[in-house]
């Protein structure tokens, strides 16, 4: 008895011991409430790491291009929506003393024509430079040599099935024009359809782009350049068109998307879902742990534990609790990223997010404990003597 009042009267540290070993004396609820953190945990990363694997499906030539500079046509809302503009703008921008290079660069929708002769739509990328600018940065089979091959184009290893699965070294048409397959890439998929890399003579021709007409300009300027100045200059001499950075046109990308096409609310409505759902299943498991416990916090009471100490024991408890869902929860996720690397479903998690998924997860845990330590502290120490 005077040990226990010693060991109660000491500080937190000492407490959070105590809410440990009532976690352990009663396995069985303890197991539920990390359960129901381990669900939450998994099911809310999962969720994200499918966004954030659409997010890169969304932005994936811009974010691989390699260029710190993009102009293109006026009032742009993403890449795929990229208008013609004159490729002599190459020239003038070359002259420049900070630019490192400059590459014109052709993209647009196409049909790939199968061996049964069925049509599936694709997005053909044509490049001048492959090594350079925008260039295939996966590769299966072959290598970016494969494009400067005037038949040569390249597919995704994750696209051959939908394309009929193409044989490497055979011809196929893209828009009723022959090509080679001279490339297989790997994990290299767009938003909008299947990626096809080829050079820009062969892109133009499939594409029928107007002569003397790109999508858009690709600029790389050299070290130490201040890239706003850079920007400034370039829209001084190109009024009529847009001039952005990488990441700017990056993010414009993959907010269109979001805005018009429902990933945004779709994914952001279910997360929240999932957030509440977590909320109500650690709220009503700390709940219901409280309740198996009232005769331990009775004994403490009695015992002289105050207000206070059982606040902490409790908060403890969730802690723990917690902590421990989330950390096997990781363990389920690094397995259902690494199940996923390289598939159909697009998926990625930024490290960033795992440690604001982890903390959201604790704040929801206290959140949830609220409840149950308004019943714990109302517990009376003559309870433990009915």
């Amino acid at each position: 008895m005077q040990g226990m009042r010693r060991f109660l009267k000491r500080w937190c540290p000492m407490r959070s011991l105590a809410a440990l070993k009532m976690l352990l004396h009663d396995r069985s609820t303890t197991a539920g409430s990390v359960l129901g953190v381990v669900a939450i945990v998994f099911l809310v990363g999962q969720q994200l790491s499918v966004l954030f694997g659409l997010f890169n499906y969304m932005s994936v030539l811009v974010d691989h291009s390699g260029a710190d500079i993009w102009v293109c046509t006026q009032n742009i809302q993403n890449i795929n929506g990229a208008g013609f503009m004159p490729v002599r703008y190459v020239d003038r921008i070359s002259g420049l003393p900070d630019v490192e290079w400059v590459e014109p660069l052709v993209f647009g929708s196409a049909s790939f024509r199968t061996r049964e002769g069925q049509y599936q739509p694709v997005q053909v990328v044509g490049l001048r430079n492959p090594r350079q600018a925008c260039g295939p940065w996966r590769f299966y089979q072959g290598a970016q040599d494969a494009l400067f091959d005037y038949e040569g184009i390249t597919l995704d290893r994750l696209d051959l099935n939908v394309l009929g699965s193409p044989q490497m070294n055979h011809f196929y048409e893209i828009g009723d024009i022959r090509t080679k397959v001279l490339g297989i890439t790997q994990s290299i998929r767009g938003f909008a359809g299947t990626l096809v890399f080829t050079n820009m003579v062969k892109a133009k021709e499939i594409l029928k782009t107007p002569a003397g007409r790109c999508k858009a300009i690709l600029i790389k300027v050299k070290p130490d350049t201040d890239i706003s100045a850079m920007i400034g200059v370039l829209q001084k001499m190109f009024p009529r068109n847009e001039v952005l950075t990488t990441a700017d046109l990056s993010r414009r990308t993959r907010a269109y998307y979001i805005k018009n096409t429902g990933i945004g609310g779709s994914f952001g409505f279910s997360t929240l879902i999932g957030a509440l759902v977590g909320i109500i299943i650690i709220m009503l498991t700390m709940y219901t742990s409280v309740l198996n416990r009232t005769k331990e916090f009775a004994v403490l009471r009695a015992l002289g534990a105050r207000k206070i100490d059982i606040l902490i024991v409790v908060a403890s408890q969730s802690l723990i609790i917690a902590a421990i869902g989330i950390f096997i929860g990781f363990l389920f996720l690094a397995l259902f990223l690494a199940g996923t690397l390289d598939s159909v479903l697009p998926s990625y998690m930024p490290t960033w997010i795992l440690f604001y998924h982890a903390g959201f997860t604790l704040i929801m845990a206290m959140l949830g404990s609220i409840l149950a330590m308004r019943r714990a502290i109302k517990i009376e120490p003559a309870t433990v003597f009915r």
